[in-house]
């Protein structure tokens, strides 16, 4: 499903990335693992096409498309999704009017109609109960006043509502507590799909308690220096990241 080959991108003429490759199948759900400054950040910003970065050499393929070549929204539309580790707070914009707008962009970028409000209505309803998400926080502006786990909550329910090809999510264990943790993580339990693959950015193995990954791949100085199972993420637990740093060098 996703191919990405000798990645190197810099950033105000700093080098992040350093020919990184990764492979991610459909319905796998891969975890990326590694210490602060690895780039694991930068690799999801890429790859949603956040602005900034310069792509030095490399492609990143999804579904036999180069993203490269793609705008963000022309990317979101052929089902890339990025869940921030910080959701940002958008002041005078509705949420259910933010659902509504994204949802129908997206399909009139697919040739679908949009929806009608009653169908919209039920759909929202349904996924915000799944992950327990109160009809009081749907009326306020977009993450505005929200906790830490409200937002990531929030930035679940847009990705069932918008149901993507490719999930990425960028330490969105960040700052929840274990409840918020399980809410969360069941969530994205319940969108994994044949169809649809996951890339799960964290810091801790206890995300991955949670969502158990088909794969983990270490992150150190801008490359994956080694791959496995899920366990090893219970072995880099145990260790730390020391050993792979000085394998990246």
């Amino acid at each position: 499903m996703l191919q990405i080959n000798n990645l190197v991108v810099e950033i105000d003429g700093k080098r992040i990335l350093n020919g990184l490759d990764l492979s991610v199948k459909a319905g796998e759900v891969a975890a990326i693992m590694g210490p602060n400054g690895s780039g694991k950040s930068t690799l999801s910003y890429v790859i949603a096409g956040k602005e900034d970065y310069e792509v030095l050499d490399g492609e990143i393929v999804l579904d036999g498309q180069n993203l490269l070549e793609m705008d963000p929204h022309e990317r979101a539309a052929h089902g890339v999704f990025l869940a921030f580790q910080y959701p940002l707070e958008i002041p005078g914009v509705a949420t259910m009017t933010f659902l509504k707008s994204v949802m129908n962009a997206q399909r009139k970028a697919r040739g679908e109609e949009e929806l009608t409000t009653p169908d919209f209505m039920r759909r929202v309803k349904k996924a915000a109960e799944r992950l327990h998400i109160d009809q009081e926080m749907l009326k306020r502006a977009l993450n505005v006043g929200f906790s830490g786990g409200e937002k990531k909550r929030m930035e679940i329910l847009q990705m069932a509502l918008l149901e993507p090809r490719f999930c990425i999510l960028d330490e969105t264990d960040s700052g929840l507590d274990i409840d918020a943790l399980r809410v969360v993580a069941e969530g994205v339990n319940a969108l994994r799909d044949p169809k649809r693959a996951f890339l799960v950015i964290t810091h801790y193995q206890r995300l991955l308690n949670h969502i158990v990954p088909d794969s983990v791949h270490v992150m150190a100085n801008g490359r994956i220096v080694r791959s496995g199972g899920k366990e090893l993420a219970l072995e880099l637990e145990a260790s730390g990241y020391a050993e792979y740093k000085e394998e990246a060098a």
